[in-house]
């Protein structure tokens, strides 16, 4: 089906019993934000709230909270997407699938956004901010945010559909200091369209129009997320994978407007303008603090006949937007050997935090015969960290694909033994020690300054990986609970991270301590330094999330037996992440007990949720 509106998607879901209604009011300060995260967590249905406490809109969340239902949503255009996508990567593909030319037209068809020929539905009704469902997740968050937002900004010199910029930027709609109704917070990372849009507005002296549009067909929610090329706009996707062409409009005042959207809030940034935005409780599983960003003065709020504001909830992944990551690979897989020569697949791991960890498999063939060792690998690792979104990685773990031709990128546990199993930690570990890095990592020295590691492996196995503790070993004195990780990954709890100079004393004492069980820790090439081994232990997301959000690679990382020869770092030992909490680093997020309570009853046998929450 292809949906004209959210309303129509709504209807469908529940028709096909993926949605189910709640009646009673519901509070948008917190209560929402936890039944979505539970809804997920339970892989439970979508959810369609008549009432919102303050506001005469209804809600609804978790649309794309399982794979099957996002493909299902997307049943008649994926396909169709996809198979355009793959014959942009490779035309000889025609060949081998004639059947992919009978999708072509339909999808190239719906790419170019078209004028609303009449008035757009969005722009039948206003409002004002404080009328929409405050969504507030967490309770340190700085105020309401909009979750699901599609935030639209065009090119100052060449204004136009084609040159618009559309991106899932926060955006904040009270709280610090906005003046109610009249301001509000846009937040955007350093490497996103948006930000060459803003510059050059600042460079003309002018204003940036901006247009936050929310509801809409879901594709419109899925091409604001959709990671292009500079230059492409997202509207081309969203009519692609709507199966309709994006319509659009424009207001007195001469915003850009979604004529299909729920709601459409206007108005203007002045490049020099900033006011403190956040805290927000961020998909890295930490709120991210407050700092100065800028501030969109507030000109209209649109909004359609039964409009309906679509929601989802951030928090330590995985989360609803972890669908969105796979649909990405689904789609733009083709793509990546075509965007990066020798790169054969890569994976930024959403339980890690998403750009703390990415995974690459490329090519290894400078040396065909003889031993093998990275060469062709560094220069596909460069690459990568020129090569948009991917640029933002901090740790880059890369492997070559004629050493294990049917590794599948995504078996996490199973790439880390490869690696671990190769990697010669004397010679293949490369850092950048000072450089940017994702805004919402607090693990550098500071606001998207930090550092980068290459972790390459190619060749031979050159140890095999334990999986039960040395019999012999002895800690130093303040280390304890050792606990196997991950098959080589050894987690050892250490006393709390005071200050850096003497953290830095701790780590070191722990690799030297080991010194002396170098040979009987040899199937532990990887060592994490933890608050909570116990917990970091238990699972894979757990090692993941803790070890490459709480570390600078740096900083953080030590080694048995390290050395620097020509100012390349190596160790003949294992290698010690430092994965504690520093000081400087953001709080973790924490649920509100009494919400929690309140959400518990809510799901109890009878109750409008059970079952769900």
């Amino acid at each position: 089906m292809r949906y004209r509106s959210l309303r129509e998607c709504v209807l469908d879901l529940e028709k096909n019993g993926h949605l189910i209604r709640v009646k009673q009011e519901v509070d948008p300060y917190l209560e929402m934000a936890e039944i979505q995260r539970r809804a997920y967590a339970s892989q439970g249905p979508a959810i369609f709230f008549e009432k919102v406490k303050g506001s005469p809109f209804p809600a609804v969340c978790n649309l794309f909270g399982t794979m099957e239902r996002t493909e299902f949503i997307f049943r008649s255009t994926l396909k169709q997407v996809q198979a355009a996508v793959q014959l942009k990567a490779d035309p000889k593909v025609v060949l081998k699938n004639p059947g992919h030319l009978f999708r072509l037209p339909a999808a190239g068809l719906h790419a170019l956004p078209r004028k609303a020929w009449r008035k757009a539905p969005v722009m039948r009704h206003q409002t004002t901010i404080d009328q929409l469902p405050l969504i507030h997740s967490w309770p340190m968050d700085g105020g309401p945010y909009v979750l699901l937002p599609q935030v639209c900004t065009e090119d100052p010199e060449q204004p136009g559909a084609m040159k618009t910029n559309v991106g899932m930027y926060r955006v904040q709609l009270m709280g610090n200091e906005y003046i109610p109704n009249k301001e509000i917070g846009l937040h955007y990372q350093i490497h996103r369209g948006i930000g060459v849009h803003h510059s050059k507005a600042a460079q003309r002296g002018e204003k940036l129009r901006v247009s936050v549009f929310v509801g809409g067909p879901p594709a419109h929610t899925f091409a604001a997320v959709m990671p292009l090329p500079e230059g492409l706009s997202e509207l081309m996707f969203a009519g692609m994978f709507a199966g309709r062409n994006f319509r659009y409009a424009r207001d007195a005042r001469g915003h850009f407007i979604n004529a299909d959207a729920d709601f459409v809030i206007t108005g203007t940034i002045d490049p020099t303008a900033t006011k403190p935005e956040g805290p927000f409780g961020d998909h890295l599983g930490y709120y991210s603090l407050q700092h100065e960003f800028p501030v969109m003065e507030v000109d209209a709020v649109y909004h359609r006949e039964g409009a309906i504001w679509p929601f989802t909830a951030v928090g330590r992944p995985p989360q609803e937007d972890t669908s969105f990551g796979e649909l990405i690979h689904a789609v733009t897989g083709p793509m990546v050997p075509v965007s990066v020569p020798g790169l054969h697949a890569m994976h930024a791991v959403d339980a890690a935090g998403v750009h703390p960890l990415l995974l690459a498999i490329g090519s290894e063939r400078y040396v065909p015969y003889g031993k093998r060792y990275p060469q062709e690998l560094l220069t596909v690792a460069n690459a990568v960290l020129g090569f948009g979104q991917a640029s933002l990685a901090k740790y880059l773990l890369i492997i070559a694909k004629e050493d294990a031709p049917q590794l599948d990128i995504h078996d996490i546990s199973g790439f880390f033994q490869h690696l671990l199993r190769r990697i010669d930690l004397r010679r293949d570990l490369h850092f950048q020690t000072r450089t940017t890095m994702d805004t919402l990592d607090y693990s550098g020295t500071g606001l998207n300054q930090g550092s980068k590691v290459v972790m390459a492996a190619a060749g031979d196995p050159i140890r095999e990986l334990a999986t039960e503790l040395p019999s012999e070993l002895a800690l130093p004195s303040g280390f304890s609970e050792p606990k196997v990780a991950q098959p080589g990954i050894l987690a050892i709890q250490g006393p709390a991270f005071r200050d850096q100079g003497s953290g830095e004393k701790q780590a070191e004492q722990l690799a030297q301590g080991l010194e002396p069980y170098a040979v009987a820790l040899a199937g532990f090439p990887l060592i994490l330094l933890v608050d909570d081994s116990d917990f970091t232990a238990k699972n894979l997301n757990n090692f993941l999330w803790v070890t490459f959000t709480r570390s600078n690679p740096s900083h953080d990382i030590h080694g048995v037996k390290a050395f620097t020869d020509h100012k390349h770092w190596g160790c003949e030992g294992p290698m010690v992440i430092d994965a504690r909490i520093k000081p400087h680093h953001a709080p973790p997020l924490v649920e509100d007990p009494e919400m929690m309570k309140r959400v518990d009853a809510l799901g109890v046998k009878g109750a409008v949720l059970e079952g769900v929450v």
